[in-house]
């Protein structure tokens, strides 16, 4: 479930903004589209992503002109100031333009050498950017309210109104005002490797101040800004209207599997049902429907008539439509717009793919302005993660190649009674919900929680069965805010304290069901760290997690209470070692489509020519490479596609890995709550999101005592096999 703009400090990048905004441990953000008719399929054009002209190139002040400077600021402050004068003026001089004016004058009145000035202009930036963030993100979200919110139909203009980013212009507001560069003056803009070394000796405010320069690392204008924000909408409006009815879906003798109305989106809602399918007598005819849908879509042969259409039907394996029968389409369904009975099997057009080149296209006219982390990839890593690329892919693999995958495999196929298939990707009988059927999860949850009103009345008393006090758990629930989902579900941060975050998932006309109260226990997880992180971390340039897979794995802690928290059952041993063998197997699934996604990106960045064809083709590529490599000798099956599928490949950038990481910090964390006291799960957690945004190991060595490790959820499945018997 997408935590937006949880992975760190407020940001006035606007693409982190609104990227945030739009962005899901598994779930998504998305928007309905405008209703349209069921045979006209949403414009699948390449040409519709977005072109984008060249950029400028920067054009900094001479160092003749920053020496001269340098002197100047020594005669008058004093040679202990040197390092501090040598730094802020290499910092502003790199992003000085000529139309900035006079660097000289401003140099000379904005430096600051006095301690208490200086602590006084750092708690007055602190207060400032917290305000300025926090009305923006509220005017943003209130202007994408009926895109991401059940409000009803959504009409052409709150399309448009979705897709405004009022913080646009903010960061170049920012630099021409000379605030930025006062910040870059003054205040210290450290390295990741600084950062990782001597991040451990340093104080709160130190870290405080470290942070409020990295905000303005780098000087985007707001044109390209604007143009990376575009890229995301056009992500975002694609996968919200990939849905498929399930009623409408046919396995491979042609038999209906599932009843009417069912409308999953690709690929969540697809993932969760088949999830959910382990309990069903046809479970493995719907399993292997669904893999075969999804395979079509990765490789774009599914026919654009089936996209969010119930008046087709669809065989995924002969890739054959027809038109439903007039009895079999839903009573509600749209009416008909007459298409050729021929052109119903044509299929969609790559615009998967080229959407996936359009936002790779608007992060590269971001790499001029970025001098120390040059492509969307070394910003993805060394800024948003603060973690090594190498040390993240060597961690995947760790978890890939591991032989504890077989002794996994080996028990999940003695629980099925039979091989492993490769839809078994998405195995859920580890956890006690896959031996319950989906329809009787459905009825308890739809009858516990028929709005969002009653699950946001039920919080305290949730919060309460996570060991957090009454008066915490009250405090809590006062700051979060429920609303119904529009898409699968999502987690948005308050940036600002007297704002609120808000938790949102869909709620079905007979209330929420199974899937949604599973995301909501997820995206609470998610409100809890948001509510702690923000109100609670003391300097709020602090605020937040080192980065998404913090806020994941918090969320993680969550959601694999969801089952306790319906009261069917407690965590007894068994149950909690079948939960960690569920979270190694998750964080298997999860680290090979991470494998994926940046393995794409480095394709694109070395192919900038690329066709949406050829990136189709590569992407196939490295889904079948990646699974006959450690995927086929588990699960069977050569050249599968399906870890091609996931939908935050394209609404989302370099998003995946965060899964997979956020699993194994989970894991560690899980390791450190069993050595403590019984209960004590609440203030351990507001302990930990209390932190806030440190370097990823630091917290973690501060929230468990050793940095991120793929170890403990090795030592804890190691551990489960040998127990369970």
């Amino acid at each position: 479930m997408l935590a937006r703009l949880s992975r760190s400090r407020r940001s006035l990048d606007g693409s982190l903004l609104l990227c945030s905004l739009s962005l899901w441990t598994l779930s998504s953000c998305e928007e309905t589209p405008v209703p349209r008719g069921p045979l006209v399929p949403p414009d699948q054009s390449a040409s519709n992503v977005p072109v984008f002209a060249p950029v400028r190139s920067p054009e900094p002040p001479s160092d003749e002109a920053r020496t001269v400077m340098e002197k100047e600021l020594l005669d008058k402050h004093g040679q202990a100031q040197r390092a501090r004068i040598d730094r802020g003026l290499r910092q502003v001089a790199a992003l000085w333009r000529k139309e900035d004016g006079d660097l000289a004058s401003f140099v000379r009145q904005h430096f600051i050498s006095d301690e208490k000035t200086l602590q006084k202009t750092h708690e007055r930036l602190s207060e400032v950017l917290e305000q300025l963030d926090g009305h923006l993100y509220e005017a943003a979200r209130e202007l994408r309210r009926p895109t991401d919110t059940d409000t009803g139909p959504l009409s052409p203009l709150d399309t448009l109104l979705g897709s405004v980013d009022p913080s646009t212009h903010t960061v170049a507001d920012l630099f021409a005002s000379k605030v930025a560069f006062v910040v870059l003056l003054n205040f210290p803009l450290t390295t990741l490797s600084e950062r990782l070394s001597d991040g451990e000796k340093w104080s709160r405010e130190q870290w405080a101040q470290a942070r409020l320069a990295l905000r303005f690392a780098r000087r985007v204008p707001a044109d390209v800004q604007q143009r990376v924000s575009e890229s995301v909408v056009a992500g975002e409006r694609y996968i919200a209207s990939y849905n498929l009815f399930m009623h409408h879906l046919l396995d491979e003798k042609g038999r209906r599997l599932w009843p009417k109305g069912l409308r999953l989106i690709s690929h969540w809602n697809l993932r969760d049902e088949m999830r959910a399918d382990y309990a069903d007598p046809d479970g493995v005819s719907k399993q292997r429907t669904i893999a075969k849908a999804m395979t079509r879509i990765v490789e774009q042969s599914i026919p654009a008539a089936v996209i969010d259409n119930p008046r087709v039907d669809w065989n995924p394996f002969s890739n054959q439509v027809t038109m439903a029968p007039t009895e079999e389409v839903e009573a509600d369904a749209p009416p008909l717009r007459p298409m050729a009975q021929d052109k119903l099997g044509e299929r969609e057009p790559d615009r998967r793919y080229a959407l996936l080149l359009g936002q790779a296209e608007a992060q590269r006219q971001l790499d001029p302005y970025s001098p120390t982390a040059k492509t969307l990839i070394e910003r993805s890593f060394q800024l948003s993660r603060e973690m090594p690329e190498q040390q993240v892919v060597r961690q995947l693999a760790e978890i890939c190649e591991s032989p504890l995958v077989r002794q996994v495999a080996a028990r999940a196929e003695r629980q099925l009674g039979r091989k492993l298939q490769p839809h078994d990707l998405w195995f859920a009988g580890f956890r006690s919900r896959g031996k319950v059927p989906e329809s009787e999860l459905d009825a308890l949850t739809r009858k516990r929680y028929p709005t969002a009103q009653a699950f946001a009345a039920d919080l305290p008393s949730l919060l309460q069965k996570l060991s957090f006090s009454p008066e915490r758990a009250k405090f809590l629930a006062e700051h979060i805010r429920v609303d119904a989902s529009r898409g699968a579900g999502h987690a948005m941060q308050a940036l600002r304290r007297g704002d609120f975050p808000r938790l949102r998932t869909r709620i079905g006309a007979l209330g929420m069901d199974y899937k949604g109260y599973n995301i909501a226990v997820h995206e609470l997880g998610h409100n809890v760290e948001q509510v702690f992180s923000l109100y609670e971390v003391g300097d709020t340039l602090l605020a937040g997690v080192p980065n998404n897979a913090f806020t994941e794995a918090l969320a993680f802690v969550f959601q694999q209470r969801d089952m306790e928290l319906l009261g069917l059952q407690k965590p007894d041993a068994a149950t909690i070692h079948r939960r960690v063998l569920a979270d190694f197997w998750d964080t298997w699934e999860l680290a090979g489509v991470s494998l994926v996604e940046i393995a794409t990106w480095h394709f694109m960045y070395e192919h900038p020519e690329a066709t949406p064809a050829e990136l189709r083709a590569e992407v196939v590529r490295l889904a079948k490479e990646t699974w006959n490599h450690y995927y086929a000798p588990v699960l069977g099956g050569k050249d599968e596609l399906l870890l091609g599928i996931y939908s935050h490949m394209i609404q989302n950038t370099l998003y995946l890995p965060d899964y997979p990481i956020g699993h194994l910090i989970a894991a560690q964390i899980e390791e450190h709550m069993a050595k403590q006291p019984a209960g004590s799960l609440g203030k351990e957690f507001e302990r930990m999101a209390k932190l806030g945004q440190l370097t990823p190991d630091l917290w973690m060595k501060n929230a468990t005592g050793a940095p991120i490790q793929t170890a403990p959820l090795l030592r804890m499945t190691e551990a489960a096999l040998k127990a369970l018997p």
